[in-house]
């Protein structure tokens, strides 16, 4: 395992069920610093513990529950959008608006080069400290950061290049005022739109895919989730709190919402499921991300290809066709 594995992410932030990882991880870090102030060599111990690290990681991960997900995915670590920005998308320059209300934060546009190939891209920005969060709304966006994703987007289609999105909300902004400025019509007016956009449209749910916050961004030709993110028509402690009256079943209500990777690709919610780095992509962003950009690539060229009436055709009876099977 590269010695760099260990020690990508070092925040305060722990997972319950990571733990025993965690111990260990500082215990690599301890000797290895005992190495160097005293010269005393310990190679065999620390080889010997990263074994014991890398054996557990595989176990721990291949045994997650869906609420153990649903806690990856939100991970502080976990790489966001700006993320995938910075390490795939090349010569990005964000454009701002929707020319009829505001700028939403919590929706990122912008054209750049993902590989080769120009596209627009569009995606949930949550923010890192609070500060930021509080800005971003937690990345659950108003109904004018809809309305500015299918502004670009339309744009994008008058220049004939593809739209790729990053979803990662736990939802759509749920306060007074985005449903005085019609949250559910913006959302609405999205679906309908994107899903007789004539460009070809790819869609990658990197960590949170909520409800039509999600969706409002969501209709594509082809969409993918990254391996430990989660998509549904509602947050588990939403459904918790509908089913049960309380939050405190949401890791029920986790296992009864079929929300993993895997769930959603058997149920063909979804097309493919991105592999992420042993223990997750918190633990390397750029790996996640050059996974990503793999995926990306590949389906846009196999997209481009089609003619734009049979690429439309064929998104259609995508969804029209989602639920007829298992």
């Amino acid at each position: 395992m590269p010695d760099d594995i260990l020690t990508t992410y070092t925040g305060t932030f722990e997972l319950e069920f990571e733990r025993p990882l965690l111990q260990l991880e500082r215990q690599v870090s301890e000797l290895e610093l005992h190495m160097k102030q005293t010269g005393v060599d310990m190679s065999a111990e620390v080889r010997k513990l990263r074994d014991n690290h890398t054996a557990m990681l595989k176990k721990t991960y291949q045994n997650l529950t869906p609420w153990n997900t649903v806690q990856v995915a939100r991970h502080p670590g976990r790489p966001q959008t700006v993320d995938y920005l910075r390490l795939i998308v090349k010569d990005f320059c964000e454009l701002h608006g929707d020319r009829h209300f505001g700028d939403d934060p919590a929706i990122i546009t912008g054209f750049g080069r993902i590989g080769s190939q120009k596209c627009l891209v569009v995606g949930h920005h949550k923010g890192r400290d609070t500060k930021e969060r509080i800005a971003t709304h937690w990345g659950c966006a108003h109904p004018e950061g809809y309305r500015k994703a299918l502004l670009k987007m339309k744009l994008a289609e008058k220049f004939k290049l593809p739209v790729v999105t990053f979803i990662d909300t736990p939802g759509a902004y749920p306060g007074i005022g985005a449903e005085e400025r019609g949250q559910a019509e913006a959302i609405a007016v999205n679906l309908r739109e994107m899903s007789r956009l004539r460009t070809p449209i790819l869609s990658l749910v990197i960590g949170e895919g909520g409800s039509g916050g999600a969706l409002g961004i969501g209709v594509a030709d082809r969409v993918a989730m990254m391996q430990h993110a989660w998509y549904s028509v509602i947050s588990p402690e939403g459904c918790a709190a509908i089913l049960w009256k309380t939050g405190a079943e949401a890791s029920k209500a986790a296992s009864a919402l079929k929300l993993t990777a895997e769930d959603n690709l058997a149920n063909g919610i979804i097309d493919a499921v991105i592999d992420e780095p042993l223990g997750a992509a918190h633990r390397n962003p750029a790996l996640a991300a050059e996974n990503a950009e793999k995926w990306i690539t590949r389906n846009l060229r196999e997209l481009l290809r089609l003619k734009t009436d049979t690429l439309i055709e064929r998104r259609w009876d995508r969804f029209r066709q989602i639920g007829t099977g298992n």
